[in-house]
């Protein structure tokens, strides 16, 4: 990108903060602690003709949005720390006390290549101790299939996609998230949207990369990077490479992020809690647009999210796809595996897990299953031994449908 290009694309990313400062303060005007006296209180009338005469003055569209994210910054002063370094400073405190609400503001060029290959895989481990034998019985649902811990599969050596990435590859791409731990790498899919056939701009993941679980909140600067690296370079390549070879499709930052109350509730890094529920989705937009094709057309396909959780004996093979990034592997390329599922109880209160022999390692998290097809999305990665050999990710259901849907309808 040229630096012309750059500075034009920043001077209008300042107007557009401008406008947002703007927009919060005709906001807290109107609803500001100088209403609170009943005497001086204006007529609703007389304060919303108020109002929009501040937004004309401001040149501000009339219809404003009525309900803003609460942990929104207030101010052009508080966007500006934000976009020239504040998002390093993860004090736990204040990370905690301000996480409650997804805020992801577009930073331009900050998941520069070097970046990208800097960070590490957000993977979780579980050991045997965290295996349920399935004597308690299954609670989470009815079948064959709750409750039930199979023998661990044999390990499947990882295979690489045949390079170079294209429009006939699999949808899937690396995720990138800011956490207090540093910078941390996931995996991701891209699928369908009902609402918007053809042209779809979610992606599905684990509900770790884009939030802690019950002891944290949302992290911040979550990006989505489809076909990363599709020449297969090497990390000293990367960190040399034009951005149009690492991200051909551009970096696409996530508007919107949802994952599930149990995760959110339970989930840890350790131990497995929350991954029978550990699924989480992104509505992304493009940082270098404001409009344009889809994520889905740039991409060129997208799988259909299968919420039918079917049984296990009923799949012939399923196929994780991911960047994994812990050794022996360096997140630079994009593996699969291919096995017959088996079935893993974490927690005997919630739906038995599908699990397959695989010997990729943390950053292929969030990683989709797909079908025999290709066309299908069941499971996406959550968790594997601490040894390695396997990989385990959560039956797609109810829970993750309603995740889907109120992202799918905005």
């Amino acid at each position: 990108m040229s630096a012309t290009s750059r500075s034009a694309r920043r001077r209008r990313t300042a107007l557009a903060v401008t406008a947002a400062a703007a927009v919060l303060a005709v906001t807290a005007t109107a609803c500001g602690p100088e209403d609170d006296g009943a005497g001086s209180r204006p007529s609703a009338s007389a304060s919303a003709a108020e109002q929009d005469k501040k937004q004309r003055d401001l040149g501000l569209p009339k219809d404003l949005p009525k309900d803003l994210p609460k942990d929104l910054p207030s101010s052009l002063k508080d966007l500006d720390k934000w976009r020239n370094g504040e998002w390093k400073n993860w004090d736990r405190d204040e990370w905690l006390r301000r996480a409650k609400e997804f805020i992801n503001p577009i930073i331009d060029d900050l998941w520069d290549p070097d970046r990208m290959k800097d960070a590490d895989g957000n993977d979780r481990k579980v050991d045997d101790g965290d295996i349920d034998d399935g004597e308690s019985g299954g609670k989470g649902g009815t079948g064959e299939d709750e409750g039930v811990t199979d023998p661990a599969p044999s390990r499947i050596p990882a295979k690489q996609v045949k390079r170079p990435y294209t429009k006939a590859s699999p949808p899937v791409g690396k995720v990138f998230m800011d956490t207090p731990e540093g910078s941390m790498v996931c995996s991701g899919t891209v699928v369908t949207d009902p609402g918007n056939p053809g042209k779809s701009n979610l992606v599905a993941t684990a509900g770790h990369c884009v939030h802690a679980g019950r002891n944290g909140g949302w992290f911040r600067n979550v990006v989505f990077v489809p076909r990363y690296n599709p020449k297969g370079l090497s990390g000293a390549e990367l960190a040399k490479a034009a951005r149009k070879d690492v991200a051909p499709d551009g970096v696409w930052w996530a508007k919107y992020a949802r994952t599930t109350d149990f995760w959110i509730e339970n989930g840890s890094k350790t131990g497995g809690k929350g991954a029978p529920q550990d699924f989480a989705v992104m509505k992304v937009r493009p940082e270098d647009a404001k409009s344009g094709p889809s994520l889905e057309e740039t991409v060129g396909k997208a799988a259909k999210v299968n919420f039918n959780t079917p049984r296990v004996k009923g799949i012939p093979s399923l196929t994780p796809h991911g960047y994994p990034a812990a050794p022996p592997y360096d997140g630079t390329k994009m593996l699969t595996c291919t096995g017959k599922p088996g079935r893993l109880t974490l927690d005997p209160r919630e739906p038995t897990m599908y699990r397959v022999g695989c010997s990729m390692t943390g950053g292929s998290s969030g990683g989709g299953w797909l079908s025999p097809s290709g066309g299908q999305l069941l499971s996406v990665t959550s968790v594997g031994p601490v040894e390695g050999g396997w990989l385990a990710g959560p039956r797609i259901g109810k829970e993750a449908k309603g995740v889907f849907d109120s992202l799918a309808g905005k």
